[in-house]
């Protein structure tokens, strides 16, 4: 049951592992002002202490309304035992992958719990553990700040600047630069895309202008770019529409591989057909492949 709880007594030590959105917390304080608060923020008991781990948005809307108590529920007693209780309920909850990452790393490194210990306390399978150990150990210390801070999209990381390091190579004190350079610029996930690949593979002078903070030039040439789209004929227009999906398509796939959501039978007696096909024809696409992007970086 949940009980009204003063916020001074509420410890926010696990505010950092969670995702700060202001855009929803804005539209959250309008119905706290006008509803109250109508869910219980979630902690657990810490040496006296109530450590919040699920209501950081509600708690910061209060204090902005002079709301002076919520409605708190306990999960129990330790934090290895709430935390395991969030993440099993995180479903229901909407903790996104990296705020799972992040409190699957406190029970790693903090908690000293073997990743099959994690997968067996969660139900999980041990992939699904060492995929978000992976993700937190992949990224700096400040590159970990700016994502859970807000001011760069977690999609972006994920799906475009985290490959650069995983299969091109790139070092993260590179990486850690560019998204610096972008953070809190308020650019869309396709514009922080089209940046990435100028800033990684495209000319010096075009990192530059990245790193210098001015981010209007890249993005004209980017713009001017695809403007020239109206120069081309039919069947180039034409294939850089099956490029662009092409792309659009293999992000959807590296992003549902590892879900936990695929587990019937006969999507895996399906899959295997369409994988065993599509990686009989990798090596003939990525050859072609590169063989366009050097014709076209000469031209």
């Amino acid at each position: 049951m949940a009980e009204e709880i003063e916020l001074s007594q509420l410890d926010l030590r696990y505010e950092s592992y969670r995702l700060k959105e202001p855009i929803a917390e804005k539209r959250l304080l309008g119905v706290i002002s006008e509803r109250g608060i109508e869910e219980a923020l979630e902690g657990v008991a810490v040496h006296g202490c109530n450590a919040v781990l699920n209501g950081f948005k509600r708690y910061r809307c209060a204090k902005k309304l002079g709301i002076g108590k919520v409605p708190y529920l306990s999960l129990g007693e330790g934090e290895v035992g709430g935390i395991v209780t969030l993440l099993c309920t995180s479903k229901d909850k909407s903790l996104n992958i990296l705020e799972q990452a992040r409190f699957v790393d406190e029970l790693k490194n903090v908690h000293n719990m073997s990743i099959a210990q994690i997968a067996e306390e969660l139900s999980r399978s041990n992939s699904w553990v060492s995929m978000r150990v992976g993700l937190m150990d992949e990224m700096s210390e400040k590159i970990r700040e700016l994502l859970f801070k807000g001011a760069f999209p977690v999609y972006s990381w994920i799906y475009t600047v985290r490959p650069f390091m995983r299969m091109k190579g790139v070092k993260l004190e590179e990486v850690e630069q560019f998204v610096e350079a972008v953070s809190g610029k308020k650019l869309s996930v396709r514009e922080v895309e089209h940046l990435a690949y100028g800033f990684f593979e495209g000319p010096e002078s075009f990192r530059s202008e990245v790193l210098s903070g001015n981010l209007a030039l890249p993005l004209a040439q980017i713009q001017e770019a695809t403007e020239n789209c109206d120069d081309c004929s039919k069947f180039e227009r034409a294939f850089l529409n099956d490029l662009e999906a092409a792309q659009k398509y293999i992000q959807r796939v590296m992003s549902k591989c590892q879900n936990s959501r695929l587990e019937s039978r006969a999507f895996y007696s399906q899959s295997n057909i369409l994988t065993t096909r599509l990686l009989s024809c990798r090596q003939t696409f990525f050859h072609n492949l590169k063989e366009l992007h050097d014709r076209s970086g000469q031209a």
